[in-house]
């Protein structure tokens, strides 16, 4: 079955950078949107980026400027590299896949910002 497996989640201080990587098998993974939502404890999962299949990127006010989204088609796996954390960005981020009806998703990473 399609598995979406992220890693590179951690513990940062404020202003610190990390990258987050989602590696999918399984999956015809070039006609896919590729999304990472965060849910911090006790909040609704948000989603923080998103990118077409043709590369096209969107993000909220929130994370725009400082966190970007990147896919790799050949090695069938999403980026997000997080730059100038805040510790408002300490969630659980998890990468998701969507077509049609279709949607897969991770088993999340923690993010943790310190102050």
């Amino acid at each position: 079955q399609v598995q979406l497996v992220e890693s590179g989640g951690g513990l940062v201080q404020t202003g610190g950078s990390l990258r987050l990587s989602c590696a999918a098998s399984k999956l015809s993974f070039s006609i896919y949107t590729l999304n990472w939502f965060r849910q911090a404890r006790g909040k609704q999962r948000e989603l923080v980026a998103s990118i077409s299949p043709g590369s096209s990127t969107n993000y909220p006010d929130s994370v725009k400027g400082r966190f970007t989204i990147s896919r790799d088609n050949a090695k069938t796996t999403v980026y997000l590299q997080m730059n100038s954390l805040k510790p408002e960005d300490t969630a659980v981020y998890y990468c998701n896949a969507r077509r049609w009806g279709d949607a897969y998703w991770g088993q999340g990473t923690q993010v943790t910002v310190s102050s």
